[in-house]
């Protein structure tokens, strides 16, 4: 009596079992008392846990959307040089912070200071060719005065030996001869006035000439000026390729300026998750750089369209087979500008966005925006 089933007995090479079961022991027996009881003290954890999770999603988990496709982000400027030449002088170095306004390089300006003298001088020549064709207009003036008193003494002449050769005083030579220099002193004198039009073109032409001289002198100060260059804003020098002694062209990128103070996050939320999403809504931001300090932000904007709108290659589902992706649609936040750590970020950092939506919070919102 071990336990195991006996073997059943034959009678006439028939096979008949026999009813005899042997009973369980006590431990299979407390064996599968204790696997009850911890399926159903399992059972009874998931159900609390299902039921905690499900209030916790019903009372606070359905009023937020979080998304870890989240980076820091900045309007850095690039510098670069509108002339080119040599790099005379490099007054930063790498990650040092400057202020708007402060130098960042010279390039070679003796080229430029030489174009600004030519461009001097030919404005001066202009203006000497100018100032020489208003004296030949006073000339002119003189010239005319004297061919108009040449004239009226012609006509006198002539009405002089007409009235002699009427009497038979004077002979029709000397008529003829005085008709004649009354003629010859019209033309002088409508010569003389066409002259003066001749010379208020080459008057306007002086005028234009000094504007453009003008305009070459302003451009070759702006190409010296141009070779001064100046932080455009406030930040931190970043990206310098720029040597000293560098030869380097107009266009060329140099290094570029992070305004580090004004950090902002760009969080690209699915599309199911911006229905609910306003501008002044408070966001929770954990940076990965610090997990124990998050910071707080708020909804600044959302992108006009998603992501994939502003591609390179934007997607052109009408050809071909469509399979439907979820979209992503950039939401700028800004930052918490007087938490100390804000000024310790950097662009480029990864975070995880998390947006309070609640209806009471959008309600306050959408008051403060009417």
């Amino acid at each position: 009596m071990d336990g195991s089933p006996s073997p059943p007995l034959k009678f006439d090479q028939v096979e008949v079992p026999t009813r005899f079961k042997p009973p369980k022991t006590r431990r299979v027996a407390d064996n599968q008392r204790r696997r009850r009881q911890l399926l159903l003290a399992l059972t009874a954890v998931v159900l609390v846990a299902g039921v905690g999770y499900g209030t916790y999603w019903y009372a606070v988990g359905r009023h937020f959307e979080s998304t870890n496709d989240a980076y820091l982000g900045a309007d850095s400027v690039t510098v670069a040089p509108k002339v080119a030449g040599y790099v005379a002088e490099l007054k930063v170095q790498d990650n040092q912070r400057v202020k708007a306004g402060d130098v960042l390089a010279r390039i070679d300006p003796r080229d430029y200071q030489t174009a600004l003298d030519s461009a001097t001088a030919d404005l001066e020549s202009a203006r000497a060719t100018a100032a020489n064709i208003d004296a030949q207009l006073e000339e002119q003036q003189s010239t005319i005065a004297q061919a108009q008193a040449a004239v009226v003494f012609s006509e006198q002449e002539r009405k002089r030996y007409a009235d002699l050769a009427r009497t038979g005083v004077g002979t029709a030579q000397r008529q003829q001869q005085t008709e004649a220099d009354l003629a010859q002193r019209r033309a002088a004198l409508s010569a003389a006035k066409a002259h003066v039009d001749v010379l208020q073109t080459q008057r306007r032409q002086a005028e234009a000439a000094i504007a453009a001289k003008t305009a070459a002198l302003e451009q070759a100060k702006i190409n010296l000026d141009q070779t001064t260059l100046t932080a455009p804003v406030d930040g931190v020098v970043g990206d310098r390729t720029v040597r000293q002694g560098q030869l380097v062209q107009a266009g060329t990128r140099l290094m570029s300026v992070v305004p580090t103070q004004n950090i902002y996050l760009v969080a690209n939320f699915k599309e199911t998750q911006t229905g609910r999403m306003a501008p002044g809504q408070t966001v929770t931001i954990a940076i990965d750089s610090y997990p124990d300090h998050p910071i707080k932000g708020t909804v600044d904007s959302l992108a006009p369209g998603t992501g994939a709108q502003f591609a390179l290659l934007p997607p052109e589902n009408a050809t071909g087979n469509f399979t439907k992706i979820v979209q992503r649609v950039p939401v700028k936040i800004l930052l918490d500008a007087k938490n100390p750590l804000t000024s310790r970020l950097r662009p480029g950092l990864s975070v995880t966005a998390t947006v309070d939506i609640h209806e009471r919070q959008r309600s306050a919102v959408n008051q403060a925006q009417q």
